[in-house]
Order: structure tokens, then C-alpha cells, then sequence
């Protein structure tokens, strides 16, 4: 090598060092100016600012430099009252940017821009805001494991497409930030860019996919001092009128209500929600269930969905216990019935209390209270009704502390509580929850200690512990993993748990590439092997070997394969639905092999065969997904989903008689038919339309009797009928425009009705005629929300 090429490969490798090592810094510039988001950036006062530029790509080829025709130049000024980002977005063909129209936090097939700011500069959390090129705002607290999208600041943005390229213009107010009270600021800062035609996103500083985190590898933004932030009080009214028919009834309804959201100080905020309303919140999906548990229900109101990040730590929340199910069956003699059970508690308020100190001590303080709930029962001899309670006066409490160190360690405690008054069950439940990584991100050793205490008629306690190791970064990663739970930790006053009393031992080793290849933009191959004993008997509960392969192919076309092999047979301690009963589950194999062509054409489509292979004469279940989406242009597309599954000779519980505990083989389909659609009538106003009819029979055709042993023995004796045939509808159309920030209206149309007997009917269009033939319910409601910032009105009066 001559002294030449040697200089030349020294300034090379110290150039790629800075370039990709060393975090860029942009300085942000006061301003006194009053900046107008029009996405024309034409105020003096941007000319005068600095610049961030030379993004580097982040996937799929991670570390190239953008492309000289796709220039990017970011610059930030402040004031007292909020950020302003300026991002001008070069495009040598800008007749071919992707800009469909969607609803709010719904990217689309559009480029977009976005900022992501971390307040504290700790490498944990950032606030992301997005903006598309057809103006449409996305925005998400995120951490490494994920990014919430149910959270919703209020700010403004503009973009415009220009015959350079597209402009975005943003304010981004200071309560919708999280940051010290530091009279200089420094805050971890990064853009990113996505080109959705060429599937390439770039950020400003360089983000290291050998790294597995993200976060850390920001930017830094210097420059903002001497702020006074203004008060972050905020009232959010609204009033409701919903009218209601079915064939019984019809009536009408008018609700007002009042959301409340206040800045303690720069780093706290308090969210109150007085006479909540939830009526036009997405409905839940129905199901046949023949499972020994309930089913898990998606959150869709937003006060437990925003800004939940903390409460979510350690796994023991699951809002949907606030203003659930009630909690008891009343107790009726045998001349008596139940007339009216209510299907859930009315939510009386809720209060969360949130942020995170200068020192990294993240505190969250949750609280709710619901109603007082009856059930009715009727007399049959006298007619006579009573009401007796099902669910008291009942208090939700929730408080957590995360303090974070190292830029990316944290160590959290979680206490969640249940009071009910009277002699209702209580329940308490406290855990600590560890997340250590190396400086590097390299490693990463994590685990929690949960304890459980149930005050009822018989007091019990109960605890689960976990302890995992990883590699979390470059080409090769892994993760060992051990767990043990107790028989009696129970966590489903508050949250969610189904199987108890097991330990297991997990491994995980993978592999991925992390540029394109001649073949592939993204490829992962995952190797798993899963062992859980229950601690009772000591016999095995899963035992499974995984292999799962992930890629996407040069035409931005995703596969995805999976093969599950359990060589053991294992005991399902949970079906027979009485303790200290189990049942044997043959050896089996089960695969899956999914597609999703390009979802930047106007057609896409997605396509997911399955089956499972059961070592038990004739049993096995198969399952087709499929689903074509058309884009017809920016503003209107239909989705159509069905999925589809059979199980032949499955296997489950229907009765427990006289002779022991009954089980049938039976088979079962399950058709599910999904249908969305949304036309946009500009980025502020939408029409959505989400449909679902959802069908399922089980058909017995053989009774069984369970023996001690786990096996079934055929039963001769047993003849009642346990068919189940089972019909859901589900029917929301939607108007929606936000006429000024944090500000809606909303038209809803829903119908939908629930159909279930004993009478199997194979049909499928009878079985639609029939969830119609039965009492379909009517609502028309009109939602009006209006965002009032106190220092609005402050300096109007």
C-alpha cells in the first residue's frame, strides 16, 4: 500500500469514526418573532439559523449517506412557549412522493418527517412527533421495547409539496414535552426521514443497527435557555346526545363531561377525566369462547390508553378491569331468577398523575372509582323482585416509581391496589423490576420479583420471579431466560393472568442481516426452545422447539415462516376447570407461512395459511388469513380481512355431571370477516367505516369422561345437547373533523347484535339472516369535544 492510500484510508476511517460514532449537536435560536405554520418558512429569522444535514440512512442499507438528490435540512428555533422545526425535503422526482390522506396517527403510504426529543437527554424515552407529506400527524411516547401511538399532544404542522421537493413546518408547544427545569436545557434530538416509494428511511444522527437500542444513539440540541414556560392547564368539555332502538325499546340520551389536564411543573402532569363518556369508542370484538378463560379485550377508551407507559411496567395493569365485568354472581334460591345482570360497572372519574424528575426518577399515581352495581332477580312464585349488589363502591389504585441511570438501566417499583367496600374481595400487589445494560448496549440482564396478596374469605399470597440474560446486539443475539410462579399469585383484581403455578426455562438464539443483501432488504432467523413444569406434579406444561424466519425482499415484499414442533406430550391443568384435574395433550406440530406484497401499490395483498398436527387419530386444525387492500387514490381505500379456521376432532370440556368430568370431541369452524374503509375528505376530516361478522359453531359428536391420569375414556351415558352455534355483527360508520387542535366533532351510526343457540346451522347465509332476524340495536350519537388552553383565554380577558 503506498503512503498515499494509507493517508487516504486514515482520514477515511477517522471520517467514518466521527461521522458514525460522535453525536452531531445542532444549536436552536431564540426568537421573539412571531412564526406562522404555513409551511412557507419565509420569516427572517430562519435564514439566520443553524442547520442539521447529511442524514445517513437507517434502513435498509443502515449507514449509507442520503443521497445528494434527496438533500435534507432541518433547523430549530423557541421561544417561551413552544419549539419550531423547519425541515425542507429535497426530491429530484417530486410528482412521485407518496402523500395518502389517513386518520390521525395512521401512516399510510405516505413519506412523512419526524422529530424525536428526549427532554432529559437519558437515552429512556422520546416524545416522536410525525408529520406525512399530506399534512396527516402522527405522534407516540416510545421506549425500546415499543411506541405508544394511543398518546395525542396538541401542536401544530403544516406540509406542502413544492416543485423541489416537500416542506414541513411545526410547533411543537412546551406541554406536550417532558423536561428539567434546568435554566439550560440539553435534550437528546433526532430527525428521521422515511422516501415510502424506495422503503428507505434516514435520520440525522446515525443510528447503529448492530446497537439493538435506538434511543441513546440520538443527537444532542443545545441552545435553549432562560425559558418561562406558561401554565399547562388545560380543560376539554364535551357534551353527547346518543339515541337508541332496538325491538324493545328506543330512547334518548344526552351526556356532558369535562377532561381536565394540568402541568404540576415542566415535568408532571395531572389528567382527570369528571363523568366520563365512552360510547363512541370502538366496539369489542365478540367471540365464541369455549376456552376455561375470559377473553382478553383490546383498551379502546383514550384516558387508559394515552400516556400509559409507566402503569404498564412490570405487566399488572389491565385497564379494562376498571369499569369491567362485574365481580361477583349473586347468590338466588331455586325459585328465583336473574333478570337483569349487568354486563359492566359505570366508571364514576379516574385521576393519573405522571412524569419524570431531572434526576430520572419516573413517578406515576393512577386512581379510579366505580360505581355501586345491582343485579335484579325475580320471585317466580310471587313475582316479586330484589336487587342485590354484584359489584360495590370500588376504588382502582395504581403508583409507580422508575428511576433510570446509566442512560439505559432503570430500576422500577409497581404497586397496584383494589379496594372494594364492604366484604368484597381486596387485593394488593407489589412488585420490582430490574433492566441493566451495558454502556455499549451490548448486554443486557433483566428481571422482576411480583408478590400477590388476596384478602378475601380465605387470605392467600402468592409470588412470581423471572431472571433474563441477553445479547442484544450485532448479527447474533440471544437470551436465556428462567421464570417461576407460585400457585397462588393472583393478579386479576387489576390485571391479567391466566396460568400460575409453573417454572420454565427459555432460550433464545437469532440471527439477522443487517444491510441488503443480493437477495433481501431485512432477513432474521430465530431459533427458540420453550420447557414449563408445573410445580404441583412436576409434569410438563409446554414443552415446544420454535424456528421463525423473517424477511423482505428487494421489491419490499414480506415473508414470514414459522415451525413449532412439541416432541413431548404435555397437561393442560386448566381445561378440566377443577383443581387437581389435568388433561393429556398429544405430541404435535404446528406451521404457518405468511406473505404481504408491497403495501406502496394501489393493490396489496396479504396471505397467512396454518395448520396443526396433533399425534391423535383425525385431529388436526388448519386456518387460512387472507386479505386484499385497494387503495383506489390518496383519499379512499377499502381492507377486507377473512380469516378462516377448522378443527377437526378438537377436544374440549362441556359438562361436569354425576359420573365425573364430561369432555366431547367435537369439530369446530370459525369464520371472521373484517371489513374498513376510509375516505378522507382532507387531513382534518374523515369517513371511516369498520364492519365485522364473526361465526362459529362446535359440533359434539362424541362424549368422554376425564380419568385421573389426564386420559378420556369414551362415554356412552352422557346425551345432552352441548352444540354451540354463535353470531356476531358489528357496524360502525363515522364522521370526524378536527376543526381546531385537540378540538372534534363526531358522527357515529352503529348497529350490531349478538345471536347464539344450540342448533347448529352449517349455512352461512342463513346464519347471517339470522344475527339480522334477531334484536339488532340502533345508535345514532353526535360527540362535540372543544380544546380550551387556560392562557388563551387568560390573555383574551
Amino acid at each position: 500500500m503506498s503512503k498515499f492510500q494509507s493517508t487516504a484510508l486514515f482520514f477515511l476511517l477517522f471520517y467514518s469514526f466521527n461521522t458514525y460514532s460522535q453525536k452531531k449537536v445542532l444549536l436552536a435560536k431564540s426568537t421573539t418573532e412571531n412564526i406562522t405554520i404555513d409551511g412557507k418558512i419565509n420569516e427572517e429569522i430562519w435564514e439566520k439559523e443553524s442547520v442539521a444535514t447529511d442524514f445517513i440512512m437507517f434502513e435498509p442499507d443502515n449507514g449509507r449517506p442520503i443521497s445528494s438528490k434527496k438533500k435534507t435540512e432541518v433547523k430549530v428555533l423557541y421561544d417561551n412557549n413552544a419549539i419550531y422545526i423547519a425541515a425542507l425535503l429535497y426530491d429530484d422526482e417530486p410528482n412521485k412522493i407518496k402523500k395518502e390522506i389517513t386518520n390521525r396517527d395512521v401512516f399510510g403510504v405516505s413519506d412523512n418527517f419526524s422529530v424525536s426529543i428526549n427532554g432529559f437527554n437519558d437515552g429512556q424515552q422520546d416524545f416522536r412527533f410525525f408529520v406525512s407529506s399530506a399534512g396527516v400527524q402522527m405522534d407516540c411516547l416510545a421506549i425500546e421495547e415499543s411506541e405508544d401511538f394511543t398518546w395525542d399532544a396538541i401542536w401544530d404542522s403544516k406540509a406542502i409539496i413544492t416543485d423541489f421537493g416537500w416542506v414541513v413546518e411545526m410547533k411543537i408547544p412546551y406541554a406536550a414535552l417532558r423536561f428539567s427545569n434546568a435554566e439550560k436545557q440539553t435534550w437528546g434530538l433526532n430527525f428521521m426521514r422515511e422516501i415510502k416509494r424506495d422503503n428507505q428511511k434516514y435520520t440525522w444522527n446515525h443510528v447503529d443497527t448492530k446497537i439493538g437500542a435506538v434511543i441513546p444513539q440520538a443527537g444532542i440540541l443545545e441552545g435553549i435557555k432562560n425559558i418561562k414556560t406558561p401554565t399547562r392547564l388545560f380543560f376539554i368539555p364535551y357534551s353527547s346526545a346518543y339515541y337508541q332502538e332496538n325491538d324493545i325499546a328506543s330512547g334518548t340520551t344526552f351526556k356532558a363531561g369535562l377532561d381536565i389536564k394540568y402541568g404540576i411543573n415542566d415535568s408532571f402532569t395531572l389528567d382527570a377525566i369528571l363523568v366520563p363518556d365512552f360510547g363512541q369508542t370502538k366496539f369489542d370484538n365478540a367471540i365464541l369462547n369455549l376456552e376455561p378463560f375470559e377473553q382478553k379485550l383490546d383498551e379502546n377508551r383514550p384516558f387508559f390508553t394515552e400516556g400509559t407507559d409507566l402503569f404498564n411496567k412490570g405487566g399488572l395493569f389491565y385497564s379494562r378491569r376498571i369499569g369491567g365485568a362485574p365481580s361477583t354472581e349473586p347468590t338466588i334460591d331455586a325459585n328465583e331468577e336473574i333478570i337483569n345482570y349487568p354486563s359492566s360497572v359505570n366508571l364514576l372519574n379516574a385521576v393519573k398523575v405522571s412524569g419524570r424528575t431531572e434526576k430520572g426518577l419516573g413517578v406515576g399515581f393512577l386512581n379510579a372509582v366505580t360505581k355501586k352495581t345491582y343485579a335484579t332477580i325475580r320471585d317466580n312464585g310471587t313475582n316479586e323482585t330484589r336487587k342485590e349488589v354484584i359489584e360495590p363502591l370500588t376504588n382502582y389504585n395504581i403508583l409507580v416509581f422508575d428511576q433510570r441511570f446509566n442512560q439505559n438501566s432503570s430500576v422500577t417499583f409497581v404497586n397496584t391496589n383494589t379496594t372494594r367496600n364492604g366484604g368484597f374481595r381486596d387485593a394488593n400487589v407489589s412488585a420490582l423490576l430490574f433492566d441493566l445494560n451495558t454502556k455499549s448496549n451490548t448486554y443486557s440482564l433483566y428481571g422482576d420479583f411480583k408478590y400477590s396478596s388476596i384478602n378475601t374469605i380465605e387470605d392467600y399470597d402468592g409470588f412470581k420471579t423471572s431472571l433474563n440474560f441477553a445479547k442484544t446486539s450485532g448479527r447474533y443475539r440471544y437470551l436465556l431466560s428462567g421464570k417461576y410462579i407460585s400457585q397462588d399469585y393472583d393478579i386479576n383484581d387489576l390485571g391479567i393472568i391466566f396460568y400460575t403455578n409453573y417454572h420454565n426455562a427459555y432460550a433464545n438464539a437469532s440471527y439477522r442481516i443487517l444491510n441488503p443483501t443480493r437477495f433481501f432488504n431485512t432477513f432474521k432467523i430465530e431459533q427458540e426452545v420453550n420447557l414449563e413444569i408445573q410445580n404441583t406434579t412436576g409434569k410438563l406444561q409446554e414443552g415446544w422447539y420454535k424456528t421463525i424466519v423473517k424477511a423482505t425482499t428487494l421489491k419490499n415484499n414480506y415473508f414470514e415462516f414459522s415451525l413449532v414442533v412439541n416432541p413431548l406430550e404435555t397437561f393442560d391443568f386448566y381445561e378440566p376447570r377443577t383443581y387437581g384435574r389435568y388433561l393429556q395433550i398429544p405430541r404435535r406440530i404446528a406451521s404457518y407461512f405468511g406473505t404481504e406484497f408491497n403495501r406502496n401499490n394501489a393493490f396489496t395483498f396479504d396471505f397467512t395459511p396454518s395448520f396443526t398436527l396433533y399425534d391423535q387419530d383425525g385431529r388436526i386444525t388448519y386456518g387460512l388469513a387472507l386479505g386484499p387492500k385497494y387503495r383506489f387514490n390518496d383519499k379512499f381505500s377499502l381492507f377486507y380481512v377473512l380469516d378462516y379456521t377448522r378443527k377437526k376432532n378438537d377436544r374440549g370440556w362441556v359438562d361436569q355431571g354425576n359420573t365425573g368430568i364430561i369432555f366431547a370431541e367435537r369439530n369446530r369452524e370459525i369464520v371472521q370477516n373484517d371489513l374498513t374503509g376510509k375516505y378522507a375528505i382532507n387531513n382534518k376530516m374523515t369517513l371511516n367505516l369498520t364492519a365485522r361478522y364473526y361465526w362459529s359453531y362446535s359440533e359434539n359428536h362424541e362424549f368422554l369422561t376425564l380419568q385421573d391420569n389426564g386420559y378420556l375414556v369414551q362415554n356412552n351415558d352422557y346425551s345432552m345437547n352441548k352444540n354451540r352455534n354463535f353470531n356476531s355483527w358489528n357496524f360502525d360508520l363515522s364522521y370526524s373533523w378536527w376543526f381546531a387542535p385537540g378540538s372534534e366533532i363526531s358522527i357515529l351510526y352503529r348497529n350490531y347484535a349478538i345471536e347464539s343457540n344450540r342448533n347448529i346451522q352449517k349455512d352461512l347465509s342463513t346464519n347471517f339472516k339470522n344475527v339480522f332476524d334477531s334484536n339488532l340495536t340502533n345508535i345514532f350519537s353526535i360527540s362535540l369535544r372543544y380544546f380550551i388552553d387556560y392562557n388563551g383565554v387568560k390573555n383574551k380577558f
